[in-house]
């Protein structure tokens, strides 16, 4: 994994080189992800002069949000983050992070507007100048956060070990982390990662799938769920022939703050969702080989049940069986197997 101390070029570039999202040289940093309808609803509040510099490559806003401390890394102009603000209602509340200043200074501007657009009496939003490596120095204490959401930002970061360390820090147990962001199918060379452009259009820094895997297990993660993935199309030919033959994808994965297995493991588990998540009355979507059908029993591995059952999921879903019976390792698409291949997030298994 390749690192480098110093943030002066990124900070440059989403500063000083790009004025708006046209500016944007490859197609990396845009997303092409299927909205829900109070996404789309929220976004249509947005200024525009925030929503003209956003540079995502995803929407990784997950449901049940209301009433949430939410913290949403590398927030730029704050489009996403002023979604969540009005998602998240007055009894929530979103604090945005970012380190460049010209960017984190449109977000400031806008939340009395944001505020008063949204029908709220006071401001549920704030914005911190600074590292997403080093949240301490911005008062952010452990276990003090519910969800934790970043689009298109880790890439740029020169020490992703602090950035995901410091993210389950400050999750609370049981708390979400809920990203979206480009991932390799190979090691970037050291040439390309330090290349200034390939760097603030996202491929420089991307992660190596693997590398991700064991940097996370590393951390005491051990099943992250990948929600959905798009193949990167670079739409530039001197960019493609100096990238050559490595391939990028966006992904939206998701992770909790739990105790769980680095396998998935049979318990006999049965898992039924109640059709009561807003907006979800027919199914439930976890991750890309996991839709819940309403009322309709699923088998599940133990990691999947302690997923629906000790986070603010489990008041929406039955789960039937405990882990006092164990019964092999279960068919389930397991972290490591996991790798992009023709663009694509593969499994071995189901």
């Amino acid at each position: 994994m390749h690192t480098n101390d110093d943030h002066s070029d990124v900070k440059q570039y989403y500063g000083e080189v790009l004025s708006s999202n046209k500016d944007l040289k490859t197609n990396a940093c845009c997303t092409s992800d299927s909205l829900s309808d109070d996404v789309r609803g929220a976004l249509k509040l947005i200024h525009p002069e925030i929503t003209d510099r956003f540079y995502g490559c995803g929407s990784p806003i997950p449901p049940l949000v209301s009433g949430l401390t939410v913290l949403d890394l590398g927030c730029g102009t704050g489009r996403d983050s002023f979604v969540l603000a009005k998602l998240v209602g007055p009894e929530g509340r979103v604090i945005g992070v970012d380190m460049t200043e010209e960017q984190i200074a449109i977000g400031i501007k806008h939340i009395d507007h944001q505020t008063k657009t949204f029908g709220f009496s006071k401001p549920n939003i704030e914005f911190k100048l600074g590292k997403i490596e080093n949240l301490v120095e911005l008062g952010l204490t452990d276990n003090s956060v519910d969800l934790v959401v970043s689009n298109c930002v880790i890439n740029l970061s020169p020490d992703k070990e602090a950035v995901f360390r410091e993210i389950f820090r400050v999750l609370k147990p049981g708390g979400e982390l809920f990203f979206s962001d480009i991932f390799s199918d190979r090691r970037v060379p050291g040439n390309l990662a330090k290349d200034p452009v390939l760097r603030g259009e996202c491929l420089g820094g991307a992660l190596y799938i693997q590398d991700f895997r064991r940097l996370v297990s590393k951390l005491g993660c051990h099943d992250y769920r990948v929600v959905s993935s798009r193949p990167i199309a670079i739409g530039n030919k001197a960019l493609e022939e100096l990238i050559g033959n490595i391939e990028f994808s966006s992904l939206t994965i998701r992770a909790f703050k739990l105790a769980l297995e680095d396998r998935c493991e049979d318990y006999g588990q049965v898992a039924y969702y109640l059709g009561t998540v807003p907006g979800s009355p027919h199914a439930f979507l976890l991750d890309d080989h996991h839709l819940f059908r309403t009322d309709q029993p699923h088998l599940v591995c133990g990691n999947t049940a302690s997923m629906l059952s000790e986070t603010r999921y489990k008041n929406h879903f039955k789960v039937m069986g405990e882990q006092s019976q164990h019964f092999g390792l279960f068919c389930c698409d397991d972290p490591s197997d996991q790798k992009i291949t023709l663009n694509r997030t593969e499994s071995a298994c189901c």
